[in-house]
C-alpha cells in the first residue's frame, strides 16, 4: 500500500474500513454463499471499534445486496443469483431509507437504533444514521439536506427543544415525515416518542421523600427551558414535593453550568456546589442524568461527604456507568429499544397511509434503586 493510499484510508469512517474487507473477502471466496460472517460484537472487538460502528457496516453490506440477516441468527453471504450490484432495478438499494439524526453515539444510541432497526427491517426499509455532534449547525445541515437526498423520513433526537425549530417546522410544513425521539416540541405539530420524563422526576423525589428528605436539590447542567426531558422531570419532582407539602426552595434548584461542568475547572466546580448545598441543609440531590451524578459522587468521596449517609444522590438513564462506581448510583431506566421501536412504526404509517395525526407516546420509565441513596440520618457522628 502506497504513502497516498494510508492517508485515504485515515480519511474514511471506521464503518468504511469494515465494510471494504467484507466486500473483499466475500468477492475472494473467504466468504462463501450461506456462510455466517462474524457478529457486530466479533466485528467491533476485531477492528477495536464501537458496536455502532460495526453494525453500520453489516447495514450498508445488506444495503449493497451482498448478504442477508437472519432475525435473532445473524448476517450470512447471499448465494451468487441473488447478489446484484448497488442500484441495479428491483435491488435493495431501491428499498426506501429512514434517516435517524443522534446527537452523539453511546450505549443508549445504540439501543434507539437496534428497536428502530428491528422494525424498519421488518417492513423493508433501511436506516442511515446522522451524527449531529451536539452542534446546533451541524444538525441543522443534516435536516435541511436529507429531505432533498433520498431518504423517505427522518427520526430526530434534537440537541434541545429551542434550537432549529424554522427548519424543523419546514420540514413538517413540507409534508415530509418526521418523527422526534427523546424531546418533544411543544410549538411544532410534530410527533413525538420519548420517556415518561414526569413520572420519572416524580417518581424520584417521592421515594427520596419517604426516605425522610425534604431538602431535596435539583441538579441540572442545562437550564430546564433548553430540554423538554429535563423541564418534565423538574415538573415531576415539584409535583411530589407540593404533594408532601414540602415547598419548592429555588436556591436549592441548580442549573444551567454545562460550561463549567466541562471545563478544565469541574472538579473545582463540583466542590463548590456540593459545599453551598451541604451549607444549606440540602440532604439529598436528584440528578438530570447519570454521568453528572457520578462526577458528583466522585467528589463527594475526594471531599469526605458520606454517600448515602449525608448525602443521597439519584441520576437519570440507567446507563452503565452509574453501575460501575464504588457507590453503584440510583437511576431511572429509560426504555431506548422501544423508543426507537415506537419512533420507526410511526414514520411508517405515515409514509405508507398519510396519516396527518399528531401522535405523542409516552413510554414508560423504571426507578432503579441501589447504594447511593438511603434513609436521611438525622446526625451524623
Amino acid at each position: 500500500m502506497t504513502g497516498s493510499d494510508d492517508l485515504e484510508l485515515e480519511n474514511k469512517p471506521l464503518y468504511m474500513r469494515i465494510l471494504g474487507d467484507l466486500q473483499e473477502q466475500i468477492r475472494t471466496g473467504q466468504y462463501m454463499p450461506e456462510q455466517q460472517l462474524p457478529t457486530e460484537v466479533e466485528l467491533a472487538e476485531q477492528y477495536g471499534v464501537s458496536r455502532i460502528t460495526s453494525k453500520r457496516a453489516l447495514i450498508e453490506l445488506e444495503r449493497e445486496g451482498l448478504i442477508y440477516r437472519k432475525r435473532g441468527s445473524g448476517s450470512y453471504v447471499k448465494q451468487p443469483e441473488d447478489i446484484h450490484p448497488k442500484g441495479e432495478a428491483g435491488v435493495q438499494s431501491t428499498q426506501p431509507i429512514i434517516s435517524m439524526i443522534l446527537p452523539y453515539m453511546a450505549t443508549s444510541e445504540l439501543d434507539y437504533i437496534k428497536g428502530a432497526h428491528d422494525y424498519l427491517d421488518s417492513k423493508g426499509y433501511y436506516l442511515s444514521i446522522h451524527n449531529s455532534n451536539w452542534k446546533k449547525d451541524k444538525e441543522r445541515e443534516i435536516l435541511t439536506k436529507v429531505p432533498k437526498s433520498g431518504p423517505s423520513g427522518i427520526i430526530l433526537y434534537p440537541i434541545s427543544t429551542i434550537s432549529n425549530i424554522d427548519v424543523i417546522h419546514a420540514v413538517h410544513m413540507n409534508d415530509y415525515p418526521i418523527v422526534t425521539i427523546d424531546q418533544y416540541f411543544d410549538s411544532l405539530p410534530v410527533s413525538s416518542v420519548v420517556s415518561d420524563n414526569f413520572d420519572g422526576g416524580y417518581i424520584a423525589a417521592k421515594r427520596l421523600i419517604e426516605l425522610g428528605h425534604e431538602r431535596i436539590a435539583y441538579v441540572s447542567s442545562v437550564g430546564v427551558e433548553y430540554r423538554s426531558s429535563v423541564r418534565d422531570r423538574y415538573m415531576g419532582y415539584c409535583k411530589a414535593l407540593k404533594e408532601h407539602h414540602i415547598p419548592v426552595d429555588t436556591d436549592i434548584m441548580v442549573t444551567d453550568f454545562y460550561e463549567e461542568a466541562y471545563s478544565s475547572n469541574a472538579t473545582a466546580f463540583y466542590r463548590e456546589l456540593l459545599t453551598k448545598l451541604m451549607d444549606m441543609d440540602v440532604t439529598a440531590l436528584q440528578i438530570e442524568h447519570d454521568h453528572l451524578a457520578v462526577d458528583l459522587l466522585k467528589s463527594c468521596m475526594e471531599m469526605g461527604i458520606q454517600v448515602p449517609e449525608q448525602l443521597s444522590l439519584t441520576g437519570f438513564d440507567d446507563h452503565d456507568v452509574a453501575r460501575h462506581v464504588e457507590i453503584p448510583v440510583t437511576s431511572v431506566a429509560q426504555d431506548y429499544y422501544t423508543i426507537g421501536y415506537e419512533a420507526a412504526k410511526i414514520i411508517v404509517h405515515r409514509i405508507e397511509q398519510g396519516d396527518p395525526e399528531h401522535h405523542k407516546i409516552k413510554v414508560p420509565v423504571r426507578w432503579i434503586e441501589r447504594q447511593s441513596t438511603g434513609q436521611r440520618l438525622y446526625s451524623i457522628t
